[in-house]
């Protein structure tokens, strides 16, 4: 706000003939300074100014009250002589053709940005009055760039067609039958069982551990006398049969140009992942099958029949009841000594299940160890141990809720608290009933329990498992970016920053009804920043951005960096045989392990420059090895402890 001049000073600015000149004496925001008024005529614009020239500020008040009026006469004068004047009208012009030239340019009104030349009230000189206008020009230019980018992409994607770019499925007159029940039903049974009759057919899993049990299966069979020719695709691993009939695949990996009879999706209601239920949706929508089996729990009902219909896919829906009864037990099992062979208890953290492992151990009991960290084939030794009776109990995390068929008699939750990504919280009911399904294996136990360690997990468990399944919704169905999707965006924006070609698919693509809704991973997100600072192709950035290595482990997080690194300088990257597993931690190798798996998906992706893809599929084995020797090696001291009592 202006401060109004003393007396003394409008007496000076009249004898000094300011007014009549343009001139304004202003006392204001610290400062005592000149603004001098005039207008710049320029193809039909006229655009009056009123700016402090380049030296136009005199004096803070403090001094300029110092001085006397002949001093602050010589000083005005010296400030404002016409060359002042000359410079500043000069400069006023100049800027003026300018902004008018870039808003003719861009299909702007000069007036929306020039018109403040005359209103700005303040204290700074010309030149940083001007470069501010610039600066908002700028971030209009921009704005209206990013509209028709936006545009532009909205008319590239519309996710309303997201089926019909699976040409395949989309040609095919597929028929969807849904097997839907919990937990020891024997829907997966019985989906793989027409499976195994069909003439051809695929099997999508959620892990690449039921990839490869159900692999396995499959080179059980035979059809006419031969032993089916099964494939098992998987994104660290390929096993290709010579004219294979069968595959069984992570889902991710679902081959959508090659017709089959069959395709099994387990675990339909992984719909609703957060950060996997993208790839149910491209496999529902591009399993080029004539029958789907969608297979998995009661709750995904809904949702399956909305796809169904999108689709205009016949639609036959069999819900299957649990084959034997599931109880809680009267009580929690409070202590160590009341676990027994059969129990299978349950942690949500690596560290807990080994705190638990050695509890038990130290009890007497052999254990078996499941963890998310462990490799497939670790996992799988452990539960064949349990299966074979070489371990009472097996101490996990909920991993053993998806696959793993193990003898489990009675399930015992140690907390029903968990680490969902971003805070503690209560498992869901679904989660619990998944878990707790386990117990009382068909055909081995008459009946499943369930029981919490303390009384607090006992009651939760008791409650959740009592809670009416929550539906899956019946729309937002996940749609994760393709390199086809980020290509046909910087076709129509000339953008080649991974980040903002993510962003663009989130926010700018056209979604219709919000029956398929675009999403991306954080992880994702976070990497392709990072990326986005090396010279790559967008090709390359995107299948780094999705290499399976935990961006939270530092060796795993630095090994991904080494070679995106060594990508971008074009180098490539080999594997030495050197590192010896026997001086690591148990944690050290399971990363190891993790490492050499992550090597050979992107060696499946980018041969050329990750080439070593069977040594590190045979380092991984090592690794997997010596991670279950280890197991059983901690699992024997700590049951020695117990004899030594």
């Amino acid at each position: 706000m202006t401060v109004e001049t003393p007396e003394d000073d409008d007496q000076l600015s009249l004898d000094l003939d300011l007014p009549a000149r343009g001139i304004a004496l202003v006392k204001m925001e610290g400062r005592v300074f000149l603004r001098i008024a005039g207008s710049v005529d320029h193809a039909g614009l006229h655009v009056p100014y009123a700016l402090v020239p380049a030296q136009g500020v005199l004096a803070k008040p403090s001094k300029w009250r110092k001085l006397d009026a002949e001093a602050r006469a010589a000083l005005i004068r010296e400030r404002s002589n016409e060359r002042a004047l000359r410079e500043l009208h000069g400069a006023a012009a100049g800027f003026v053709r300018e902004l008018a030239g870039e808003c003719d340019e861009y299909g702007l009104a000069p007036m929306d940005f020039l018109h403040t030349l005359a209103d700005l009230q303040t204290s700074e000189p010309a030149t940083v009055v001007f470069d501010r206008i610039r600066q908002r020009l700028g971030h209009a230019v921009e704005r209206q760039r990013e509209e028709r980018h936006a545009e532009r992409t909205r008319q590239s994607i519309n996710l309303a067609e997201y089926p019909a770019s699976f040409e395949v499925a989309r040609r095919l007159p597929r028929k969807f039958i849904a097997l839907l029940g919990p937990t020891n039903s024997g829907k997966t049974h019985k989906a793989m069982e027409a499976l195994a009759k069909a003439a051809s057919g695929v099997y999508l899993a959620p892990l690449r551990l039921l990839a490869l049990e159900n692999y396995e299966r499959l080179l059980e069979v035979t059809q006419h006398g031969k032993p089916l020719a099964v494939s098992l695709v998987t994104g660290e691993e390929r096993r290709l049969a010579e004219g294979a009939t069968h595959v069984a695949s992570t889902v991710e990996m679902l081959d959508t140009r090659t017709p089959v009879d069959v395709a099994v999706i387990d675990e339909i209601q992984m719909l609703a992942d957060r950060d996997r239920g993208a790839a149910w949706t491209a496999a529902v929508c591009g399993a080029p099958a004539r029958t789907v089996y969608l297979v998995g729990a009661p709750e995904a009902r809904r949702a399956v029949e909305a796809l169904a219909e999108r689709l205009e896919c016949q639609l036959e829906v069999h819900v299957l009841k649990r084959k034997g009864p599931l109880a809680m037990e009267p009580g929690p099992v409070r202590k160590v000594k009341n676990l027994r062979p059969g129990d299978a208890l349950i942690a949500f953290s690596r560290r807990d299940v080994l705190m638990w492992r050695d509890m038990v151990a130290e009890m007497g009991h052999s254990v078996a160890t499941v963890y998310g960290n462990l490799s497939p084939e670790v996992r799988r030794a452990q539960a064949q141990r349990f299966r074979d009776g070489e371990a009472d109990i097996v101490v996990g995390t909920d991993a053993i809720a998806m696959g793993l068929n193990m003898p489990i008699q009675r399930i015992v939750m140690t907390s029903t608290i968990k680490f969902n990504g971003y805070e503690e919280e209560e498992i869901p009911a679904a989660l619990a009933r998944q878990i707790a399904g386990r117990a009382g294996r068909y055909g081995i136990h008459e009946e499943g329990l369930v029981a919490g360690y303390d009384a607090d997990s006992h009651e939760v468990m008791r409650s959740l498992l009592k809670e009416k399944p929550v539906p899956l919704n019946t729309t937002g169905f996940a749609v994760a970016p393709t390199l086809e999707h980020l290509h046909r965006i910087a076709a129509v924006t000339g953008e080649t920053s991974l980040a903002k070609l993510l962003k663009r698919f989130i926010h700018n693509i056209d979604v219709p009804d919000g029956f398929f809704y675009p999403r991306i991973t954080e992880d994702q997100m976070e990497r392709a920043t990072w990326l986005d600072t090396l010279p790559l192709s967008v090709a390359d950035k995107f299948t780094l951005s999705l290499v399976p290595v935990s961006t939270k482990v530092v060796a795993l997080q630095n090994a991904w960096e080494h070679w995106c690194v060594a990508l971008s300088k074009q180098r490539t990257t080999r594997l030495q045989e050197g590192t010896s597993l026997y001086y690591m931690t148990l944690q050290e190798v399971e990363d190891t392990c993790r490492m050499y798996s992550a090597y050979a998906w992107l060696g499946y992706r980018l041969p050329d420059y990750f080439p070593d893809i069977e040594l590190a599929q045979e380092l991984s084995r090592r690794a997997s090895e010596r991670v279950d020797s280890m197991l059983q090696d901690q699992n024997t001291a700590a049951r020695r402890r117990h004899r030594r009592r």
